[in-house]
């Protein structure tokens, strides 16, 4: 199963389509911040979250329940893709349904490798893994600059280092972020 968490009006072919609105049409009306979700266990081999995220989960418990939801319908070895407007973006700022800013580094408290690695090294942060007992591992990251920058990216005016470096302190330099994650499960065998 391949779902389109929150897709809104971009319904994806050979995907489950599901939106909290009727105006929408999605195949399957849900309000992703109702706990539990209406559907099985380890069901979904890939879920995608295209500009939904930030919307989600104003409170850190509902957050949090959404988190260990999307581990819940996942398959062992399933893929999540989340794309999410940077939050040192207008795009960002400006949209006042947005609650929570999201990004790449937060994942890495959703990875039992990283959280016990930390423990390990004396560290403080807090081990999301094992509290909620999820495991997710982000494979990869993909920086969106903005139109501007990107054409001044392509151009040769500046390069990808400057460029980053700028976008740890600058606004409207990166537009869009996504993550790729990979979710860890132990593989059920099924009861012969």
């Amino acid at each position: 199963m391949r779902l389109n968490l929150g897709c809104g009006k971009n319904k994806l072919k050979d995907y489950i389509n599901v939106d909290k609105e009727k105006v929408c049409q999605p195949d399957i009306v849900l309000d992703l911040e109702d706990i539990p979700w209406n559907f099985d266990d380890n069901c979904a081999d890939e879920i995608l979250l295209n500009h939904v995220l930030e919307h989600l989960g104003e409170s850190r418990e509902v957050y949090l329940a959404i988190v260990s939801e999307l581990y819940r319908i996942s398959r062992p070895g399933a893929t999540i893709t989340i794309r999410v407007p940077h939050p040192r973006h207008d795009d960002f700022v400006t949209d006042p349904t947005h609650v929570r800013p999201i990004l790449p580094s937060q994942f890495y408290m959703f990875s039992k490798k990283q959280n016990k690695e930390w423990e390990e090294q004396g560290f403080a942060n807090t081990p999301l893994a094992h509290y909620l007992d999820v495991d997710f591992n982000v494979t990869e990251i993909n920086w969106v600059p903005d139109d501007k920058w990107l054409k001044r990216l392509k151009d040769g005016v500046i390069t990808s280092i400057e460029l980053a470096e700028k976008s740890e302190h600058e606004y409207n330099i990166i537009k869009e972020i996504e993550i790729i994650l990979k979710v860890i499960k132990p593989v059920q065998l099924e009861s012969l």
